[in-house]
């Protein structure tokens, strides 16, 4: 198992543990569930961006690079949580990220001059 394997074995585990199954039996439990993880997942940017000394203000703030790891790894169990709320294992993650990272190269190589979104429905 990779550890990429492994992280989405975790997640799950800690999602059942906390009494969450995923992915939800029904629409409605997964547009909810969809909604909770970005929800907690626009928490966590926001904690993220206050390990960063935004506030050209003020001249208390520090940059604290470990909080910092903390937030985005949180991000992540997010990520997951949702990737598996949407029926996605590590593979499809992966595989999709392939293909979309093949999208952008591609955008960046034509000038991305103007938006197709055609260019992502095979993903």
């Amino acid at each position: 198992m990779d550890k990429f394997e492994e992280i989405f074995r975790m997640q799950d585990a800690l999602n059942k543990r906390i009494g969450v199954n995923l992915p939800p039996a029904t629409d409605e439990e997964k547009t909810q569930w969809i909604l909770n993880y970005t929800r907690a997942m626009q928490q966590e940017t926001a904690e993220l961006i206050d390990s960063v000394p935004w506030k050209w203000w003020a001249k208390y703030q520090k940059f604290d690079e470990q909080n910092a790891k903390v937030e985005v790894v949180d991000l992540f169990h997010f990520l997951v949580s949702l990737a598996q709320t949407l029926g996605m294992t590590a593979d499809d993650v992966y595989q999709a990220y392939l293909k979309k990272n093949q999208v952008n190269h591609e955008r960046q190589e034509s000038g991305y001059v103007k938006k197709d979104e055609a260019d992502s429905k095979h993903i």
